[in-house]
């Protein structure tokens, strides 16, 4: 993938591009920094902390606000992030790589293994009993996304090729209505998305990620942030984790901090937030590892222009 399509994944890069004045007048250098920008979708630790404003109770004191700009996906993120409209984000496992391959500024500054919430799900009457069965079948997902590695992978368990598939590729708010109304014979999502599909639009689970393959989620640093304000982007994955550490003993109360925040209803967070892991840590070898297993994999496929090394923009804190 050149550059160029790169670009063509961003369909919500007009939110980021608001950004993009205020990002070019903010210095970037060794001065103070006045704002953090943080990117979020729908689910995960950083819509929790939002909801309890832990980013904002831990900066005021520094003088540093904290700006929120939501994401349908990853890969729009990554590319907001890349022109320094955003300093820190959460995404899947698949963006990040295409926005390596781009050569998109960014570093992986702390991990999470996801153990449930996204999959391919398929309609209660549909005749897909099993993954062979997808062969030939319409399949939806957003192109450069988590949902698009979990495909790949699910293929590959069953023999089959991406050549096998139609892909289409459609961001979460579109693919869900083209699942409902079968204009796509299958859907892989994450959630909340992937519970909407199940409880609202008549979904059945073909297969959860967790079967096919280890998967991990990434907070992401924009490049010179990182290079500049380690200490401010330490501090920012400390608050992260705290929050994380809350929500894994409080889902309930989680649950309805989703659904405040994100507009979704409670009983479709519930159900994210039963099965989501909070958990935030470090990118450890063994993350790296499977991290570079997908690059490895969709550099095979074609799908990004040339191979990349995972712990080449593996963040580390220097006063570690």
């Amino acid at each position: 993938m050149q550059r160029r399509d790169f670009l063509k994944l961003s369909v919500g890069t007009a939110a980021a591009a608001a950004f993009v004045s205020h990002a070019n007048a903010q210095a970037t250098s060794q001065g103070a920094v006045k704002d953090i920008r943080v990117g979020y979708q729908k689910t995960g630790v950083l819509v929790i902390t939002r909801q309890q404003a832990a980013l904002e109770k831990h900066f005021a004191p520094l003088g540093i606000d904290v700006k929120w700009v939501e994401f349908s996906s990853g890969p729009p993120m990554m590319e907001a992030m890349n022109v320094g409209s955003i300093d820190f984000g959460a995404v899947g496992d698949s963006p990040p790589v295409f926005a390596q391959a781009a050569g998109a500024a960014i570093v992986y500054a702390a991990g999470q293994p996801i153990t449930n919430g996204q999959g391919i799900l398929v309609p209660k009457d549909s005749p897909i009993r099993g993954i062979a069965d997808l062969k030939g079948k319409r399949v939806g997902f957003t192109k450069g996304s988590s949902a698009h590695n979990i495909v790949v992978q699910t293929l590959e368990k069953a023999g089959l090729t991406y050549a096998d598939i139609t892909p289409v590729y459609l961001t979460p708010p579109d693919a869900g209505p083209a699942f409902a109304n079968g204009s796509i014979e299958a859907w892989a999502i994450w959630d909340p998305y992937f519970a909407i599909g199940e409880t609202k639009q008549g979904g059945r689970i073909l297969i959860n990620a967790r079967e096919v393959t280890k998967t991990n989620s990434f907070f992401i640093a924009n490049r010179e942030f990182a290079r500049n304000h380690g200490a401010i982007l330490q501090q920012i994955i400390d608050v992260t984790t705290a929050a994380g550490q809350w929500a894994e003993q409080h889902r309930d109360e989680v649950a309805k901090s989703l659904a405040a925040v994100t507009g979704v209803p409670l009983d479709i967070q519930t159900v994210a937030a039963n099965r989501a892991n909070f958990v935030v840590g470090p990118v450890t070898d063994d993350i790296v590892t499977t991290q570079q297993g997908v690059a490895d994999r969709f550099h095979r496929l074609g799908l990004i222009p040339k191979p990349i090394v995972i712990r080449d923009i593996v963040w580390r804190n220097p006063a570690a």
